[in-house]
């Protein structure tokens, strides 16, 4: 179920049993796996892919550009695997290319 308050972007590519959460943001490019399940005000920006049964909690930031300051915009992403909790207030960043270009998290 999506809240009507969530706001989808055309091109992200959602599993037909992902739930999203009043006043949350889900991205260009964002891939959400079946089961995943996104709580109120999380933000998901792309390109990020969150694999299956993941559930994130309220005011989460995942896949916002890295707080490296070396990152000058190059093209980076975020994967997240299978059955991870993430719990409220958490910050998630993709990578930089000095690191393969992406942060994998379980």
């Amino acid at each position: 179920m999506i809240h009507a308050s969530a706001i989808i972007d055309a091109n992200a590519i959602i599993a037909d049993d992902v739930e999203i959460g009043p006043y949350s943001i889900v991205g260009a490019g964002v891939e959400l796996g079946a089961g995943t399940k996104l709580e109120s005000h999380v933000v998901v920006k792309g390109p990020t892919r969150i694999g299956r049964n993941n559930h994130i909690f309220q005011f989460s930031s995942v896949g916002e550009a890295c707080q490296d300051m070396k990152y000058n915009g190059e093209p980076t992403r975020l994967e997240i695997g299978d059955d991870n909790v993430i719990r409220e207030g958490c910050t998630l960043h993709r990578g930089t290319v000095q690191d393969a270009g992406v942060t994998r998290i379980g």
